[in-house]
């Protein structure tokens, strides 16, 4: 039990964060057509503060952990090590975790019937923030893995797609600079 208690909140403490976008054109239309919330938004910023029965509500900071089956978990990890320099889950408290740099994340959940991830199936997709879209796809390209650059530049930057090696889809994102030509 105490082997379970410890794996588990070594895995829980694991700083591991993602960016949930949509790519290609319906980034475009989602970014430029905002959908109103059928329950008024609470005020946005810093200063905002939400009260819930006379106390402020907590929030989450970000993403702490993303966790999905893998039919060779090694291997993929491997792969992700290898192709997209995120670190492995470590062994020890003391052994460095992956740290993403502080940006924009989108979370949003999909119609069942969307066909953004490819296979009905697979019910997920990953978003990775880069710096340089160009010189990771060709990267990836050399490493033999086929990656899709979206032709269009959108206000919120520039977008590719690939699959890891058991299919699952990976959207990378190079967000536009404040000012740049669209």
């Amino acid at each position: 039990m105490a082997f379970q208690r410890r794996q588990l909140l070594r895995i829980l403490s694991f700083g591991f964060g993602s960016s949930f976008i949509l790519t290609g054109s319906e980034l475009g239309i989602v970014a430029q057509t905002p959908v109103k919330p059928a329950a008024p938004a609470p005020p946005a910023g810093p200063a905002a503060k939400h009260e819930l029965e006379g106390t402020e509500r907590e929030k989450v900071a970000g993403i702490g952990g993303f966790f999905f089956r893998a039919h060779d978990p090694k291997a993929l990890a491997l792969w992700y090590q290898q192709h997209l320099g995120i670190l492995l889950t470590p062994s020890t408290y003391e052994d460095s975790v992956w740290q993403q740099e502080a940006g924009p994340t989108v979370f949003d959940p999909m119609p069942e019937t969307s066909d953004l991830f490819g296979e009905p199936h697979k019910v997920w997709m990953l978003n990775f923030r880069v710096g340089n879209l160009d010189r990771m796809v060709a990267q990836l390209r050399g490493a033999g893995i086929e990656v899709k650059v979206d032709p269009q530049t959108y206000p919120n930057g520039r977008f590719a797609s690939l699959h890891d090696p058991e299919g699952n889809p990976i959207a990378l994102w190079q967000p536009a600079k404040p000012g740049a030509p669209h």
